[in-house]
């Protein structure tokens, strides 16, 4: 919401070249409360004036030599950044209007003045004004929070990957299509698995050694992407016998717009007396 002073503070323009009717236009907006309010008779100097000091209002006059208001609205779109073109028009001829809302003005003023009319009419496009600045420095605040934020979840994720990768015998991450992305530790050997460009090897399965019950559960939670925790793997060495245990733990992997985007998951060895 706006307070009533946002109003009266704004940074209002009159362009006109009756004197008579900026000294009438700029008394009627001091006697309101308005306290920026500044007016030239040099229709040729405003789009440089409001690209310096971003008028939050234009009272522009249709009818003036030399340059009319029509040209000084095309000047103005020249050099809004913004995108708005904060412009009442001043007209005594009505034909004028719809040429004016076609150009860009927001509304209009008719001459000879009704001081009430003008006084509302102002107010009014100011309000509207100020709520579309407001708006657009909120969407802009937004916007550096999101990215400040989507900074600092990728800076969490990677400080997430080193801890796990400390914390695991073994690491692994996998694309949404299941191809294998990154490994650290015997992964491929855990697993019971050989993966071409990861091993240098032909891809084919291992399953000497390993439960093929537990490898074939494990591999149907990654394969139906589902989360798991602490599920017990264990390898037994056909040479000497010894049975290692491990605990594997894995989860999918989703992007900001919900999209899977892979697996990711690893795995520590609990054997007793390790």
């Amino acid at each position: 919401m706006l307070d009533k002073r946002d109003i009266l503070q704004a940074s209002i323009l009159i362009v006109d070249d009756q004197l008579a009717n900026v000294r009438l236009l700029s008394r009627l907006l001091a006697d309101a409360g308005y306290t920026r309010v500044a007016s030239t008779m040099n229709p040729a100097e405003v789009c440089a004036r409001h690209r310096d000091q971003a008028f939050d209002l234009i009272l522009l006059d249709l009818q003036m030599p030399l340059m009319d208001g029509f040209a000084v609205m095309e000047g103005l779109k020249t050099n809004d950044d913004d995108g708005y073109l904060p412009v009442i028009v001043l007209t005594a001829q009505p034909g004028h209007k719809l040429r004016a809302l076609q150009a860009g003005a927001k509304d209009f003023i008719s001459k000879p003045f009704d001081l009430v009319e003008v006084k509302t009419r102002i107010h009014n496009m100011l309000e509207v004004r100020l709520l579309y600045r407001k708006l657009e420095s909120y969407n802009k605040a937004l916007e550096q929070a999101v990215h400040e934020r989507t900074a600092e979840l990728r800076e969490s994720e990677a400080r997430y990957r080193s801890l796990t990768e400390l914390a695991s015998d073994w690491y692994w991450e996998q694309d949404e299509a299941g191809e294998f992305t990154k490994v650290c530790g015997p992964v491929l050997e855990m697993l019971g698995l050989r993966v071409a460009g990861l091993d240098g090897q032909g891809g084919h399965a291992l399953a000497e050694g390993w439960d093929e019950g537990e490898r074939q559960a494990l591999q149907g939670n990654i394969a139906a992407r589902r989360p798991f925790i602490d599920m017990l793997f264990h390898h037994v060495d056909a040479a000497t016998g010894t049975r290692r245990q491990f605990r594997v733990s894995g989860e999918p992997m989703f992007d900001q717009g919900c999209r899977l985007i892979g697996y990711r998951g690893i795995g520590v060895e609990v054997t007793a007396g390790k």
